[in-house]
C-alpha cells in the first residue's frame, strides 16, 4: 500500500511520518502531483496559516490533483480546513470540498484562543473510521473552527460545538492531531490506513 503524505508547507511532518511508521506503514512524504495521484491513500497534514498552505498547494500544481482523487484521504488539523470551502483566516479561498466557511473561535471571558490541549469528541454519525475508537480524547491545536454540519461525524466543544472529525465522500479530516493524541491517535490512524470506501 503507497501512503503519500503531501507535502502542504506544514510544520507537523516528521510527527504524522513517525505516527504512520509506528503502525507499520511505510509512508512517502511528496509534492509530485502524479505520484500523489496513484496512492492508496493520501494524508493533507497541515500546521500554519490557511492561505500559505493554499499558496503552496498552487505552485505545486496540487490544488485539482488533491479535489480530483478517489481513493481515501485525511486532512490533519490545517490539511482537514483546506478541505472546505473557504476560510477568515486570511480571507483564503480553500479546496472546495465540503460547502462551509471556518470561523475565528469567538474570545470569551476565560476561553483561551487558540484552543490547544486535550478535548473529548462525541460521535454524531456512524462511521468505520470513528466507530472503532476505544478513547475519544484528541489533542488539538487551532485558533479556527468548523460548523456542524451533514459532513460532521463527530463534533467537540470549546466555547462552542464544531466539527472535530468530518467526511465528504472519500475526504475524511480530523481537526485535531492523531500523531499527537497517544492511543487514541492511532487508533484513528489506523482506521484511516484500514478504510474501505462504501
Amino acid at each position: 500500500m503507497t501512503i503519500a503524505v503531501v507535502n502542504s508547507g506544514g510544520a507537523n511532518i516528521s510527527s504524522v511520518l513517525h505516527a504512520l511508521r509506528r503502525l507499520g506503514a511505510e509512508p512517502v512524504f511528496s509534492a509530485d502531483p502524479a505520484l500523489i495521484a496513484k496512492a492508496d491513500r493520501v494524508i493533507l497534514p497541515g500546521v500554519g496559516a490557511a492561505g500559505r498552505a493554499m499558496e503552496i498547494l498552487r505552485n505545486n500544481g496540487l490544488v485539482n490533483t488533491i479535489r480530483e482523487l478517489t481513493q481515501p484521504v485525511l486532512g490533519v488539523c490545517l490539511g482537514m480546513q483546506l478541505l472546505f470551502e473557504s476560510s477568515e483566516e486570511d480571507n483564503a479561498d480553500l479546496l472546495g470540498l465540503i460547502p462551509a466557511r471556518l470561523r475565528r473561535i469567538p474570545k470569551k471571558q476565560g476561553l483561551r484562543v487558540p484552543h490547544m490541549g486535550w478535548n473529548a469528541i462525541r460521535n454524531v454519525r456512524p462511521d468505520s473510521l470513528i466507530d472503532r475508537l476505544d478513547e475519544n480524547w484528541f489533542y488539538f491545536v487551532h485558533s479556527f473552527a468548523a460548523p456542524v454540519g451533514e459532513w460532521t461525524l463527530s463534533v467537540s466543544t470549546h466555547g462552542q460545538a464544531f466539527s472535530a472529525v468530518v467526511r465528504q465522500d472519500n475526504f475524511y479530516g480530523a481537526q485535531f492531531h492523531p500523531e499527537r493524541s497517544a492511543r487514541a491517535g492511532a487508533e484513528l490512524l489506523d482506521g484511516f490506513l484500514e478504510t474501505r470506501l462504501k
